[in-house]
């Protein structure tokens, strides 16, 4: 799939980049390249492929899920200008 350089300045303009006309060709280019290999990507046979979720069989080492804080919230509180039922009162800003 072959993009063209309105496609890039389509594309920029939905984006909100500013891309001056001498890289508009580099990009039109880059593109085309990572459709093609999108392509190439989807003509492969994947039937009977299980997904994974990272290409190499590992296990993540994960601590132990412990409170290792105390509740501090009175004293927190007690710095802010209101609070309310353990909660930080502010004023409305949205009506």
């Amino acid at each position: 799939m072959s993009i063209s350089d309105d496609d890039v300045k389509k594309i920029a303009h939905l984006a909100r980049l500013h891309i001056s006309e001498d890289q508009v060709p580099g990009y039109a280019n880059n593109l085309s390249s990572i459709f093609e290999l999108v392509e190439q990507m989807q003509a492969v046979d994947t039937t009977g492929v299980e997904p994974m979720a990272h290409p190499l069989d590992i296990v993540q080492r994960l601590r132990v899920d412990e409170v290792n804080e105390t509740d501090q919230r009175e004293k927190y509180q007690a710095v802010a200008p209101q609070t309310e039922d353990g909660l930080y009162l502010v004023p409305k800003v949205i009506e």
